[in-house]
């Protein structure tokens, strides 16, 4: 059984991060993506809905009652208060989801969790044993994060600027990988290399 079985996989937007993530799991981890639980909970029905609805109004409802995206991003970016309203809602949430789908990998079998947020977070630090950043110029980040549907520019620059520093990013992790020119195939050399050093092959 391997000694190592809790890592923290952080990055900035647009980084890379879930290509990294994706690799680990093509390597033999169990990943329990916050992300993935975080839209889950914001879907029609989802159990973050109904507080949100009564924290900031219907107006952030998409026609189907799931979270408008766009437009509670806006919101939470541009005005600390509100950002933090909606950490307080989703965040204890998100937690909970994430031990029951951490409990649900195999004996002896590594968990990653993919949390955009671990830097900011002592709570996520004290889970993981080892912490895993992917780092690239926040030149690539912008560029990376406007190509997607919905984005711009401008709002790439916003999240980037409201997310933790590359340096405070680094200077919390026990491994690094630099995402800013790698191939796929190189980049996931990168993680495989990295996965074997410590959890064996």
């Amino acid at each position: 059984m391997p000694t190592l079985l809790r890592f923290g996989l952080t990055g900035g937007i647009g980084s890379g991060k879930s290509t990294v993530a994706r690799a680990l799991v093509e390597c033999g981890a169990h990943l329990v993506d916050t992300d993935a639980i975080a839209r889950a909970l914001t879907l029609p029905g989802g159990a973050g809905m109904r507080a949100i609805a009564a924290t900031f109004g219907t107006d952030v409802l998409a026609a189907d009652g799931a979270l408008d995206r766009a437009r509670m991003r806006a919101i939470a970016f541009g005005d600390e208060a509100a950002r933090q309203r909606l950490e307080d809602i989703l965040h204890p949430l998100i937690g909970q989801r994430a031990g029951e789908e951490a409990a649900a990998a195999r004996p002896g079998q590594p968990v990653v969790f993919d949390v955009p947020l671990l830097t900011e977070s002592r709570h996520w630090r004290a889970r993981v044993q080892r912490v895993i950043v992917v780092d690239c110029r926040e030149a690539t980040q912008v560029a990376r994060v406007a190509a997607r549907p919905g984005w711009t520019h401008e709002s790439a620059q916003l999240v980037i600027a409201q997310q933790a520093t590359r340096a405070a990013r680094r200077a919390i992790a026990d491994a690094v990988i630099d995402n800013d020119t790698l191939t796929l195939d190189a980049l996931s050399d990168e993680v495989r290399q990295l996965y074997r050093c410590w959890v064996g092959p």
